[in-house]
């Protein structure tokens, strides 16, 4: 079985790998801070729950992000190191630590809430249609890509 966000055991794992990085924590790869990470991961939860709404892309690059979203489920793979990503959830700024963990792991526990309720976005700009499963699985290995870049 795939991890998924929406299996508690994987849920709690992701919380507290989450409370395992500190505000001196130094990334293997890219730019962000910690800090910085934890509002980039936040974002990229709000698009799940429609709290961020993505541009259409390229109808060719929206036919590569379907396949690649089949080929990550079919193999399990990870997500590689320093992916470019839609300018809507690139964080730059300087962020609070603490409050960017906590809005991080509030935004966790929304996602699941919209889960339960049925009220995730049904169509994602990059990944095509999507269902909870989808949502799940494919949250749960970005976090767990960020998580890996700060070493939890």
């Amino acid at each position: 079985m795939r991890k998924s966000l929406l299996h508690p055991e994987d849920l709690e794992e992701i919380k507290e790998r989450i409370n395992k990085i500190s505000e001196n924590s130094v990334p293997k790869w890219g730019k962000m801070q910690s800090a910085q990470m934890f509002r980039h991961c936040d974002k990229i939860l709000q698009i799940a729950v429609g709290k961020i709404i993505l541009p259409k892309i390229n109808p060719f690059i929206k036919c590569i992000g379907v396949l690649t979203k089949k080929e990550m489920y079919l193999l399990n793979n990870g997500i590689p190191p320093n992916m470019p990503t839609f300018a809507q959830v690139k964080v730059t700024e300087k962020c609070n630590f603490e409050k960017s963990r906590q809005e991080l792991l509030s935004m966790i526990d929304e996602f699941i809430e919209n889960s339960e309720k049925d009220t995730l976005v049904s169509e994602h700009a990059l990944f095509g249609k999507m269902t909870a499963k989808d949502w799940g699985f494919l949250q749960y290995k970005h976090l767990n890509h960020h998580l890996k870049q700060f070493e939890v």
